[in-house]
C-alpha cells in the first residue's frame, strides 16, 4: 500500500508554475509563493541558466493570489488580472519593473477586463476588451502602457469575441444566432463595414472557431468541422471566402497549434486522443520537436518563448510526476531542466493513469481513464465517479491531483468523457444536446456498470462526484438512480436548471441561445426542464451528499445549493454544507481549499471506507 500523500502535497501552493520568458530572454517570470500567497517572481537569465539566487518578488498580491500574467512586450510591464472573491469581474493589473510601480489598469467597479491582443511590433499598447458600457458586450480599448490611457476603439454590435490582426486591428469578430450558431465577421480595415465570412450552423459551432489572422491579413486561420465531423484546421480566404484544410484527424478535433510569431504560419498541430497527437507543417521545426520529446517521456506544449523566437519553453504532461518545465535553446537544439511545480510528489508513488472505452446503452462508444490505487489490485476495489465540468470539455492524461488523491486514498477512480464533452467530434459533442440528466447522465452510469462488470469496482462502494456540471452530475446521479451510488460530492452544482439559465452572468446572456438549444429554454421547456433538475426528485434521495458553494460564484450562483440544502434539511437527509464566503466558481484560495478536500476525505472515507489523512 502506498504511502499517503499529504493534501497540501497535492492541492497546496505549487513551489513554482507558469514560466514566461521577457521579449528579450533576459529574465524568466514565474509564479510562486510569497509569504502564502501567489505572485509574479523574476530573475536573470543568462546562457548558463536561471539565476535563481538572484529573483524577486514583483507583485504584491497578499488575498487570493495571480494565476496568470503575461509580459508585456516593451520587458518593463509584466501584467496580471485579479477578481475580488471570485465574483469574475477581472481587473487588469502592471507592474513597471524600473520603478516598481503597481497600477490598476481598469479601475472600473463590476467591469471584467479581457485582454484581447498584443503584439511586439507595438510594445506599449495593448487591446483589452470592457464591458463597462453594457454589461453583456465586451467594447474593445486600446491601453497606453506609458500613460495608461484607455480609448475605447470599437463597440460593441453584437459579438462575444474579437479577433485582431498583426496591426492590433480588430478585423474579426464572432456574432452569435438566435439558432445557436455563428457567423465569423470580418471587415477589410477599421474603417470598413462587418461582413460574413463565414456561417457555422449550431451543430458546428461547438467544433468551429477562429485562431488568427495571417501576417498579410488576407487570410484566417481556423478549426472547422464544416462539412466534415471532426474539427480540422483551415485557412479562408478573405477575399473568397474558399478553404482549405491544412490538417485534420478523423478521431478527434485540433486540440492547438503553435504558430510562428512573426510568420503567422502554423507549424505544428496538436490532436488530443487518449494522448496528444503531433503534426508538423513546417519542417524547419521538425528537428526541434524531436529534440524536445527526446527530453522527457511526457506530452510537450510549447507554452511561450522570446521575440526572437530562439527560446522555447516547454511544459510536459506526465500521469506519474508533477509538471516539469524546460528551457529549449533552437539553436543549439538542446533543453535544461527549470523545474517542476511540485518537486515534493517526486516523494510519493504516484498512480498512472489508463485510457479506456466501452459502448454506453444505445451503442456509442465512450472514452475516459482509470486510475487504480497503487499496491492494491485491481479488484473489488470503492471507487469515485469523479466527472468533469463544462459540460464542453473533456478529461484527458496526464497529472491530475484528484485522480491522484483518490487513488492514493484506495479508490478506483473513474473519469468519463460522457456524450456532449469536446475534443471528439461535433456529432459526439452534439450527441449532449438537451441531454443533462438524460444520456448524459446515462454514460456516467453506464461507466460505473462496465467497471463493476470488469470486476474493478466494489458496487456498493461507489461514489459520485464533481464540481459545476460535475456537480450537477452528482446531484443528478442520487435524484435519478439512487440505488447506483453510495454517497456522492456536489460542488458548486446547479440543483435547477431552469434557475441556472435564468441567472448565468450578464457576458454570457450573448450566447444564451447556445444553452437553450443544448440544455433547455425556461420559456418554453419549463417542465422538461424541471424534470432534469435534481431538486425535482428531493424525494428519491436518500444517498448522503457533501455539497460545497462558493458564496461570490457568478455562474452557479448560491442559490442553487441553497435551495437543494434547504429541501434536504426539510426532508431530513443526510447531508453536510460548505459554504465559503470568499471563493466563487471553484475554491482559489489554498486554505479553503485544503479545508473543501479534508471535508471530502473524511466524508468519502465514511461512506466507502477508504484511507483518511488525520
Amino acid at each position: 500500500m502506498a504511502e499517503l500523500i499529504p493534501r497540501t502535497v497535492l492541492f497546496g501552493n505549487p513551489e513554482r508554475v507558469s514560466p514566461a520568458i521577457s521579449p528579450d530572454g533576459t529574465r524568466l517570470a514565474w509564479i510562486a509563493p510569497h509569504e502564502g500567497v501567489l505572485n509574479v517572481w523574476i530573475a536573470p537569465l543568462t546562457a548558463a541558466g536561471v539565476d535563481w539566487a538572484s529573483a524577486s518578488v514583483v507583485t504584491s498580491d497578499t488575498d487570493r493570489g495571480i494565476r496568470s500574467f503575461a509580459w508585456a512586450h516593451d520587458g518593463r510591464h509584466v501584467l496580471y488580472v485579479q477578481d475580488t472573491g471570485g465574483d469574475e469581474n477581472w481587473r487588469l493589473y502592471d507592474v513597471d519593473l524600473p520603478t516598481m510601480d503597481h497600477r490598476d489598469l481598469t479601475p472600473f467597479d463590476g467591469v471584467q477586463a479581457q485582454v484581447i491582443a498584443m503584439e511586439k511590433k507595438f510594445p506599449t499598447e495593448i487591446l483589452v476588451g470592457l464591458n463597462r458600457d453594457n454589461p453583456q458586450l465586451h467594447d474593445v480599448y486600446r491601453l497606453d502602457l506609458v500613460s495608461g490611457a484607455l480609448e475605447k476603439r470599437v463597440e460593441n454590435p453584437g459579438f462575444v469575441g474579437w479577433i485582431a490582426d498583426p496591426d492590433l486591428s480588430v478585423r474579426g469578430g464572432i456574432a452569435p444566432e438566435p439558432d445557436g450558431g455563428l457567423r465569423v465577421m470580418v471587415r477589410d480595415d477599421a474603417d470598413s463595414p462587418w461582413r460574413e465570412l463565414l456561417a457555422v450552423a449550431a451543430e458546428d459551432a461547438m467544433t468551429s472557431a477562429p485562431i488568427a489572422f495571417s501576417a498579410d491579413g488576407r487570410s484566417l486561420l481556423a478549426m472547422s468541422s464544416v462539412g466534415t465531423d471532426t474539427g480540422a484546421l483551415v485557412r479562408i480566404d478573405l477575399a473568397t471566402g474558399s478553404t482549405r484544410v491544412l490538417a485534420r484527424d478523423d478521431q478527434a478535433d485540433v486540440a492547438d497549434v503553435h504558430i510562428h510569431p512573426d510568420t503567422r504560419e502554423p507549424q505544428i498541430v496538436m490532436f488530443l486522443r487518449e494522448r496528444l497527437r503531433y503534426e508538423v507543417l513546417d519542417e524547419s521545426v521538425a528537428a526541434d520537436l524531436d529534440a524536445i520529446r527526446a527530453l522527457h517521456h511526457g506530452d510537450p506544449a510549447i507554452i511561450g518563448g522570446d521575440d526572437a523566437d530562439r527560446r522555447w519553453l516547454v511544459q510536459f504532461t506526465d500521469d506519474t510526476g508533477p509538471v516539469p518545465y524546460y528551457l529549449y535553446d533552437r539553436d543549439t537544439r538542446s533543453g535544461q531542466f527549470l523545474f517542476e511545480h511540485r518537486p515534493e510528489l517526486t516523494r510519493y508513488e504516484l498512480a498512472p493513469m489508463e485510457p479506456f472505452s466501452f459502448k454506453a446503452r444505445d451503442g456509442l462508444t465512450v472514452h475516459g481513464y482509470v486510475t487504480f490505487p497503487a499496491g492494491q489490485g485491481r479488484e473489488g476495489l470503492p471507487a469515485v465517479l469523479n466527472v468533469h465540468g463544462g459540460p464542453w470539455a473533456r478529461d484527458a492524461w496526464g497529472f491530475d491531483p484528484e485522480a491522484q488523491w483518490l487513488a492514493n486514498r484506495g479508490y478506483l477512480c473513474l473519469q468519463v468523457n460522457f456524450r456532449g464533452s469536446t475534443g471528439y467530434g461535433k456529432a459526439f459533442v452534439n450527441a449532449g444536446d438537451r441531454e443533462w440528466g438524460g444520456k448524459m447522465q446515462d454514460d456516467l452510469t453506464d461507466a460505473v456498470a462496465y467497471a463493476v462488470g470488469r470486476g474493478w469496482a466494489d458496487p456498493a462502494r461507489v461514489a459520485i462526484y464533481g464540481g459545476s456540471y460535475g456537480g450537477y452530475a452528482a446531484l443528478a446521479g442520487v435524484a435519478f438512480t439512487p440505488d447506483v451510488f453510495a454517497c456522492a460530492v456536489d460542488i458548486v452544482g446547479p440543483s435547477n436548471l431552469k434557475t441556472l439559465i435564468e441567472t448565468i452572468p450578464p457576458y454570457w446572456a450573448p450566447m444564451i441561445a447556445m444553452f437553450h438549444q443544448r440544455v433547455g429554454d425556461p420559456a418554453r421547456d419549463e417542465e422538461f426542464l424541471w424534470s432534469r433538475s435534481p431538486l425535482s426528485r428531493i424525494g428519491a434521495i436518500s444517498t448522503p451528499l457533501l455539497i460545497a458553494q462558493g458564496a461570490n460564484d457568478p455562474r452557479v450562483k448560491q442559490a442553487e445549493s441553497e435551495q437543494i440544502v434547504a429541501a434536504l434539511r426539510q426532508a431530513g437527509l443526510d447531508h453536510e454544507y460548505l459554504l465559503f464566503p470568499d471563493e466563487g466558481h471553484g475554491f482559489a484560495k489554498p486554505g479553503n481549499r485544503l479545508a473543501f478536500y479534508a471535508a471530502a476525505e473524511r466524508f468519502l472515507a465514511r461512506h466507502l471506507g477508504g484511507r483518511v489523512e488525520e
